[in-house]
This record gives structure tokens, sequence and C-alpha cells, in this order.
């Protein structure tokens, strides 16, 4: 193999495999001399990758952990299971890795070629995901906000409001954050010359302009207090208050929505207090705590679990007759 560049992907690619390589192997793997591989080992090295050589009759080499990431070589196997696996995750709000799993898809699928577009494509049609309560978000969708909040492209999206008026929006992207089960895209809306936080379960065909744009000053600490700013700012139609019979490291791992006020009682229980528009949502989420709690306001989500808890025993007695 005369070709130097192919030569070095061809290395760096077995390199990558976790096994030590005999320098001999390598050499007729690639049909060059040893010498050639010595010299192609001290060319990886100096781009950045960490090669360890190990001495002996034979001799050895190895890429190990280094101080950075340096750029990675995968097959297309590879490549496909790691986009469908980042558009899993992407499609969850799992706290600590949510906006680096988009991130990380964003940069896949623009380098990924057509015929392995199509494979994932194929692959996320055919997939049904076992998911939790919370509204559905579109992993491309995602793809299509980090694209442009990374590279300060202007977006246009339409956008459908709590009360179902739609609008169309050409906005700045900033960040993308989640929120419990829910994403939000905080962007600088141009037409009403102010910030804005998106619901991205309510984007609608993003198509970037291709115009880029200066960085703006975001009036808060970061993007993730700004969208908790906006969140609890806005008025709630329901507060409920509820006494758990769970520690509160406990709830908290449950719950998963840094918005909850929890306090600590007696007896392992918790104090929690929460906020939302939906008498549904708080039902579900207090349903699936896993623990006994006692609701103490309002008295309209008394009513909801007592008209839930009907339903449900109807069905269980429905399908024990059948």
């Amino acid at each position: 193999m005369t070709d130097t560049p192919a030569r070095l992907l061809s290395l760096l690619s077995l390199l990558q495999t976790p096994r030590e390589w005999p320098g001999s192997e390598l050499a007729d793997r690639l049909r060059v001399s040893p010498r050639t591989i010595r010299r192609d080992i001290e060319r990886l090295r100096d781009l950045g990758y960490p090669v360890e050589a190990t001495k002996g009759a034979i001799g050895g080499y190895r890429l190990v952990a280094g101080a950075a990431m340096p750029p990675l070589l995968l097959d297309d196997e590879e490549a496909v299971a790691i986009a469908v696996g980042l558009r899993a995750a992407a499609g969850q709000a799992v706290e600590g890795i949510e906006e680096a799993s988009v991130r990380a898809l964003a940069k896949l699928v623009q380098v990924l070629p057509s015929r392995l577009r199509h494979r994932v494509g194929s692959l996320n049609a055919a997939t049904v995901p076992m998911v939790g309560a919370g509204p559905r978000v579109d992993p491309e969708v995602l793809t299509v906000l980090a694209a442009a909040a990374s590279g300060r492209e202007r977006l246009r999206f339409g956008y459908r409001a709590g009360d179902g008026a739609e609008t169309r929006r050409l906005v700045e992207p900033h960040r993308l954050v989640a929120a419990g089960r829910r994403w939000y895209l905080v962007a600088f809306d141009n037409e009403r010359d102010d910030w804005r936080i998106f619901r991205v379960d309510r984007v609608s065909a993003p198509q970037p302009t291709g115009a880029r744009c200066a960085p703006r000053e975001l009036p808060a600490e970061d993007a993730g207090e700004y969208v908790r700013a906006r969140l609890h700012a806005r008025p709630r139609t329901y507060e409920a208050v509820a006494v758990l019979h769970a520690p509160p490291e406990r709830v908290r791992e449950r719950l998963g929505m840094a918005e909850d006020e929890l306090t600590a009682l007696d007896g392992g229980r918790t104090l929690l207090r929460t906020r939302s528009d939906s008498l549904e949502w708080i039902g579900i989420r207090l349903a699936t705590l896993g623990c006994e709690f006692e609701v103490r306001e309002p008295a309209e989500l008394v009513d909801h679990l007592r008209e839930l808890a009907a339903r449900a025993l109807r069905a269980a007695e429905a399908s024990g007759r059948g």
C-alpha cells in the first residue's frame, strides 16, 4: 500500500480494535516493511493518537487512552449502531447525557453516507421504543436544532402554542435543554426581538436558513437556569401537595424534575410540592412513583385519582372475566 494517507487510515482502523498488534503482523496486513510501520506509528503520534509500543523479540503496538479524544474510524456496522443508539438516547430526557447525545448525533448524521442514512432510517422506522409518560420528541427535529445551535445558524420552523395557535418563527438557536421528559429550545426570536423558549415537541419542519448569526448574551447564567426561571414564572393551572411514603433521595431519583420541591418528613416520608397545567400528568407521576402517597391538595386531583382508580378497577375486572 503506497498511498500514505490511505495507509495511515487503515493502520488507525486496525489499532482501534482492543488488542495489541505485533509490528510484523501490521506490516503483513498493509503490505509494507516494518520500518514503514514504525514511521507511520510516529506520524499517528504526531497527530495526537496515543500509540503505545511494547518491547520484546517481536514488539507490538496498541492504542491507549490519552489526554484528549482523538477522531475515531468506524466501519459501516459500527456507524449504524451508534446512530441508532444515539437516536434512542435523544428520544429520552436522560439526565446528564441527553444534550450530548443530540450533539453527537448531529455530527454523525452530517457525515454519514447516503446508504447508511437509509439503513439508519429503516431501522428507526421499524423500531417502536417503549417510553414513559410525556410528549414524544422527533430525534430528526432535535438533530436539526442542535446543528443550527452549534453552527450559529438562523432557523425557521412552525410552532404550535399551548392554545393550539400555529405560527412560523425565525430564530437564532442558542441551546437545547432537557427538563424532565420535555425538551426546550432556547433561542432569540428575531421577529419578536426577544429571547424565547420553545417546547421541541411543538416544533415542526425546522429549516436552516444558511444565514450565520453573531453570539448574543443570554439574560441568565446559563440556558438551564433560563428555562427553569421561565417555567416557574409561567402561571400553572394546578399546584399539588402530596405526602409520599419514601425518602427524598428515592423520590428525586424517580421524579427526575429539578423544579419539584421536596421536603423531608419524619418516618422516611417526603412532602412533594409540584405544579403542572395537567391533572392527568400529576396523577400519572404520583401513580408511577412506586410508593404509597396521600394528596393534600388540590381537591380536583383527589377526584381525578378516584376516577382513575375506578377505571383501572373496571378494566381489571373485565380482563379477569375474559
